[in-house]
C-alpha cells in the first residue's frame, strides 16, 4: 500500500497518527497500549480517508477501507517505535 498519497489539507495522514499517538501519551498511556491506540486511530482515519473519495458499496468497498485503515495505523505505529529507538540512540532493526 502506498501512504504518500494519503494527504488531507496538505498533512500526510501517517503523521497526524502519529501526531494524535503522542498526544494520547500525555495522558499517561504507555507500552502495548500506544501500539493499540495507532491501529485503533489508523483504522479510524484510514476509513474515514477512503469514505471521503466514495462512500463503499458492498462487503469488499468496506474490507478495502478497514484494510488500508488497519495497514495506515500499523505503519505509523512501525514509524512511531523506529523514531523512539533512533532518538534512545538504539538504531533501527
Amino acid at each position: 500500500m502506498d501512504f504518500s498519497n494519503a494527504i488531507v489539507a496538505g498533512i500526510p495522514l501517517v503523521l497526524v497518527v502519529i501526531g494524535l499517538v503522542e498526544w494520547i501519551k500525555r495522558f499517561g498511556v504507555q507500552g502495548a497500549a500506544l501500539n493499540v491506540a495507532s491501529l485503533l486511530i489508523g483504522l479510524i482515519a484510514g476509513i474515514a480517508y477512503q469514505i471521503s473519495f466514495a462512500m463503499p458499496g458492498d462487503f469488499s468497498g468496506w474490507f478495502g477501507a478497514a484494510i488500508y485503515g488497519l495497514a495506515l495505523g500499523l505503519v505509523a505505529s512501525g514509524l512511531y517505535d523506529a523514531g523512539k529507538s533512533i532518538a534512545s540512540g538504539g538504531g533501527v532493526g
